[in-house]
């Protein structure tokens, strides 16, 4: 087993300006020790946007995430644009319920946000517990017959002396394993999908992303959301780097080539820390970023 680094500990305590708590770390340290009942908590403060939408069916059959008939007309059925970082989002939920994070929210009172939020929002949470976590951006198979992007988590445990990686994203009891200790092979990380399809390994109809992409365009935006991650960057969904925000098609082999080099370190993220810290301050174009609101006309 790989002896972990204090460096590399002390990086994944450190809060991002999506993951800082702010005037809220006291608040937060006083939630729940225990990852289950912590993240049990969570998910009774949020809706998933595809909940909502399917109404009282499916994942929500039995009203575990409440009766979304009772969800208020005038919300906005996804808070996703206004909710950036954790904490605006702790700052809404106190706002909506001043009792704090209870496991009795109505409804009404709960945020609509999807998977890179929560993993934010955890992340915020074990950090100021003093509890190093990184999120991850990569794929998950175990919803569906594909495998959709998806956000999740890694908390260091020192009594194991392990990454545990878990998905506080709602309540999976219906899973033959435990989402609060996910072994490493049930989730398809970015750099492994990347590789995989580079070498044509891997199906690249199976990997698809929320707007419908698939294959290798799919890929690389999770990597690239991946990567920003394991540097405590937690970027939006839509900001990519702006040689490869709406330019797949342009993109050479070269470039290629140097995302696979990338994608070698990712595999093994803490053996690999100082030179995946090395590109990150050095490789301008993996971090000048493109988004919604910013475009190439805006970068000198």
């Amino acid at each position: 087993m790989y002896l972990m680094d204090e460096e590399i500990l002390n990086h994944y305590l450190k809060f991002s300006t999506f993951t800082n708590p702010g005037c809220y770390k006291k608040f937060l340290q006083n939630l729940p020790d225990n990852v289950k009942e912590l993240g049990d908590l969570i998910s009774h403060q949020i809706i998933h946007r595809v909940t909502l939408k399917d109404g009282n069916k499916n994942f929500n059959e039995d009203l575990r995430y409440g009766d979304m008939n009772k969800f208020p007309w005038y919300r906005l059925r996804c808070d996703d644009d206004i909710l950036p970082n954790a904490i605006s989002m702790i700052a809404e939920l106190l706002r909506l319920d001043s009792r704090g994070f209870k496991e009795d929210r109505k409804v009404e009172d709960k945020i609509v946000v999807t998977c890179r939020y929560v993993a934010i929002l955890i992340a915020s949470i074990l950090k100021s517990k003093g509890i190093p976590c990184r999120v991850r951006s990569g794929f998950v198979p175990y919803f569906s017959e594909t495998s959709g992007d998806h956000w999740i988590n890694q908390y260091w445990d020192k009594k194991r002396k392990i990454w545990v990686t878990i998905d506080a994203d709602g309540f999976f009891d219906f899973l033959n394993f435990d989402q609060y200790d996910i072994s490493e092979e049930r989730f398809d990380w970015a750099a492994e999908v990347w590789l995989g399809l580079r070498n044509n390994k891997l199906n690249p109809e199976k990997f698809v992303i929320a707007g419908g992409e698939n294959g290798l365009k799919a890929a690389i935006r999770a990597m690239m959301h991946d990567f920003h991650c394991l540097m405590n960057n937690e970027i939006l969904y839509l900001q990519q780097p702006m040689y490869i925000f709406n330019k797949f098609e342009k993109l050479t082999e070269k470039d290629f080539k140097e995302i696979d080099e990338l994608a070698k370190l990712m595999l093994k993220p803490d053996k690999n820390f100082k030179e995946l810290i090395k590109i990150w301050n050095t490789k301008k174009k993996f971090r000048i970023l493109n988004g919604p609101l910013i475009g190439d006309d805006d970068h000198f």
